[in-house]
């Protein structure tokens, strides 16, 4: 059998993969139909001339071709510059309607403004030229076929402001004209209450009957929302009635008002009405009303604010004019030629609190000082005032003597009392003045004061449970005082030594008074006994905040930023320290080290040599001025050198004054270990002498310069992180003790021989 392509063996399994039939060699130029392959030519990227391999994937439509598609320009700057803006016609009919428009909005508003200057015939002019434009606005619309757009709420107060100018200008017929347009038109929202401003114009006409029917309708029209409003309206129509004798008709407007919203002029109103019909029992029932009635009076506004310097010398021009006198004397003086004593000398006491509240003290005092010669009730209050006031300037022989006055007149007065305990207490006589605050609480129980000045002597008598459990019951009694809560956190430390119950009373007392520094340090404080260095830093980063000029916050957190190595932050604290007392070298000293362990040695130096300058005797100072000289290889090392000797001697000299001059006044007592340090002194050489002298903290007295940490706060540290960088081996002897911000000494191969 004959074959067609080559001769392969039986067993080839891939044998006829290389036969081609030229039967499919033809030009794929026909367009297949329901596919993409059609007239298109095939082209390459191999070359020009090149087919391109069939494949069975199309192309993703990618080329790097630059002409095929629009470059890549997100924000359009291949357009061009934006064509300019199109000139506004204002010959259309909307332009011509949006111009007229505002031009009415502005006449109406000249026209409020030339009435609020009181230039009523220009208001009016402005008014009606309102109005014009205001009509052709109308007829410009209705022409333009734009009658439903008409601007109601424009239509409305054009009218309004007309109807006003009118009424100014007492043209009554015209502004009624205008009101009735108003009140007539549906569109116009809550038009019903302007029946009250033409009710208002027949009150001036004197129509009063056409008055109260306008006055009723407006009281039906307007909602009961506007509860003031109707009010108003009702004492309007309750005058109208007194004005033409009406007076029962007017009983009943006046005492529907008392009864739903009282006031003082509507209540005088009353009683005059019940006056003019006579009767007597319902005058004085609406007497009892009308004094019941809350006074809207601000009896503050004669007290100086300190706040406005103008409105305090205003203040002082008229609380003592003529006006401002009758009102405090002239009743008075009408209550005391009555039969009703006792009621002027309730007012008196008035008057002299009056006094006190506008810091006139002087005026008080004399004005107390007048019962001094009464026997009558208002006696005892008076001397009880009058105690207060000099146990308050430090008078305690005269605050003693009122209160003893006081007692006298009335032995229950729990304020006189309490006045007498204190007196008796400032003369540290404790017993007898828990006493007098124990007899005031029993005369009256929830007298605060005599309870509180209680749990102090107690405090004082160190009879802390019994001060605890007054310090309680006046917390029950007050729950938000901050000085019993106070009192509170100082006595449990020491009665239950528990710092927990002290800082949750404590943190009571911020919670009422959030910006008491002192309260804020005590926390930090407690706090930092604790261990709990995180809210110690918070409480006292707080009271630094609010008063940075206390000594102990300032050093703790200058310290605690010290130890933390924050040197710029505790650089803040201590600056703030230097100027709080610029006369201790401690807080100067403490800033130059800062410096010096922050790496700013040449600012560290100057530092150094203006503490120098101001406290040149200080042996700490000139010992850190040889260091850093000599560190620094600087020419000064010799001058500071000498300067240390001679400071060390004098110390030497000044302390062997004081140990002579100790051993001689108490030598019985005193005289074995005068006599070893006698020993110790004498048997060391120079040197030995020096160092141990430099070592020995400065005496604390006799010397012009001293150094003393704060009482209530340890600021001393250790460097944690121990000396910075060794030194070459020198003659540089250890140190015996630790300082708080230096860790080598000076040695001695550096002193001048």
């Amino acid at each position: 059998m004959k074959h067609s392509g080559p001769d392969v063996e039986e067993d080839d399994l891939y044998s006829g993969y290389n036969n081609y039939n030229p039967t499919f060699d033809y030009e794929m130029t026909a367009k297949f139909p329901g596919t993409a392959i059609g007239a298109r030519p095939l082209v390459s990227s191999f070359g020009a001339g090149a087919a391109r391999p069939m494949t069975a994937v199309s192309a993703a439509g990618y080329s790097s071709s630059l002409t095929r598609g629009p470059a890549f320009d997100p924000l359009g700057q291949a357009r061009g510059p934006a064509p300019p803006l199109e000139d506004k016609n204002e010959d259309t009919p909307e332009e011509k309607i949006k111009i007229l428009e505002k031009k009415v909005n502005d006449l109406v508003l000249e026209s409020c403004m030339a009435q609020s200057s009181g230039n009523f015939q220009l208001a009016l002019e402005k008014a009606k030229e309102a109005s014009r434009k205001e009509r052709t606005l109308v007829r410009q619309r209705e022409q333009s076929d734009k009658a439903d757009q008409i601007n109601i709420d424009l239509y409305g107060s054009v009218l309004l402001n007309l109807a006003n100018q009118y009424e100014n200008n007492e043209m009554y017929p015209e502004a009624l004209q205008n009101y009735k347009l108003i009140v007539k038109n549906r569109l116009l929202q809550n038009a019903g209450r302007f029946n009250v401003s033409m009710a208002n114009i027949y009150v001036k006409q004197q129509n009063y009957m056409e008055a109260i029917k306008l006055y009723q309708k407006a009281l039906d029209q307007i909602p009961n929302t506007f509860k003031e409003l109707k009010m108003k309206i009702m004492e309007n129509i309750g005058l109208v009635f007194v004005r033409i004798g009406q007076y029962p008709k007017a009983i009943i407007y006046f005492e529907d008002i008392m009864s739903q919203s009282p006031n003082t002029k509507t209540g005088y109103n009353l009683v005059l009405c019940y006056y003019a019909i006579g009767d007597k029992e319902r005058m004085k029932k609406g007497f009892q009303k009308l004094i019941s009635v809350p006074l809207s009076f601000d009896e503050d506004k004669y007290i100086p604010s300190n706040d406005d310097d103008s409105t305090d010398m205003f203040t002082e021009a008229i609380q003592n004019d003529k006006l401002h006198q009758m009102e405090r004397n002239l009743s008075v003086d009408v209550v005391k030629s009555s039969q009703y004593t006792d009621l002027a000398d309730d007012l008196e006491i008035i008057k002299a609190v009056t006094y006190l509240r506008q810091k006139d003290f002087n005026q008080a005092i004399e004005t107390l000082k007048t019962f001094e010669k009464k026997d009558t009730r208002a006696k005892s209050t008076a001397g009880t005032n009058l105690s207060f006031l000099y146990f308050l300037e430090e008078d305690y022989e005269q605050a003693e003597r009122y209160a003893d006055v006081a007692m006298s007149t009335d032995r229950y007065n729990p304020g006189a009392l309490n006045n007498k305990g204190c007196t008796v207490f400032v003369k540290q006589d404790y017993e007898k003045a828990a006493e007098f605050f124990k007899e005031a609480l029993r005369n009256d129980s929830s007298c605060t004061e005599a309870l509180y000045n209680l749990g102090l002597t107690y405090k004082k008598l160190n009879r802390l449970e019994e001060s605890v459990d007054c310090f309680l019951k006046h917390h029950a009694i007050l729950r938000n005082s901050a000085e019993v809560m106070y009192q509170l956190a100082n006595l449990y430390p020491s009665l239950l030594e528990d710092p927990q119950q002290a800082i949750q009373w404590l943190m009571h007392v911020i919670s009422v008074s959030p910006t008491d520094c002192g309260v804020l340090a005590k926390l930090g404080q407690l706090f930092d006994d604790e261990g709990d260095e995180s809210q110690a830093l918070h409480h006292y980063t707080e009271s630094f905040r609010h008063f940075p000029c206390d000594i102990g916050v300032a050093a703790w957190l200058g310290t605690y930023y010290f130890k933390k190595q924050y040197f710029e932050k505790a650089i803040k604290y201590f600056e703030r320290a230097t100027l709080i007392q610029p006369n201790e070298v401690e807080w100067h000293l403490r800033v130059a080290g800062c410096y010096r362990r922050s790496g700013n040695y040449h600012t560290a130096l100057e530092t150094y040599k203006e503490t120098h300058q101001r406290f040149p005797e200080d042996i700490e100072c000139l010992t850190f001025l040889v260091r850093l000289t000599n560190d620094m290889g600087l020419e000064e090392v010799q001058e500071y050198a000498n300067k240390l000797k001679k400071a060390e001697k004098m110390r030497e000299v000044r302390e062997q004054r004081m140990k002579s001059g100790r051993e001689g006044s108490g030598r019985g007592w005193r005289e074995g270990s005068a006599g070893s340090a006698d020993r110790s002194h004498s048997g060391g050489s120079a040197k030995g002498e020096r160092l141990s002298a430099k070592m020995r903290s400065l005496p604390v007295s006799n010397e012009p310069y001293e150094t003393s940490a704060p009482k209530e706060l340890d600021a001393s540290y250790v460097d944690p992180l121990g000396p910075q960088m060794e030194r070459p081996k020198t003659g540089a002897k250890k140190r015996v003790e630790d300082d708080d911000f230096e860790d080598e000494e000076l040695g001695d191969d550096l002193l001048p021989e």
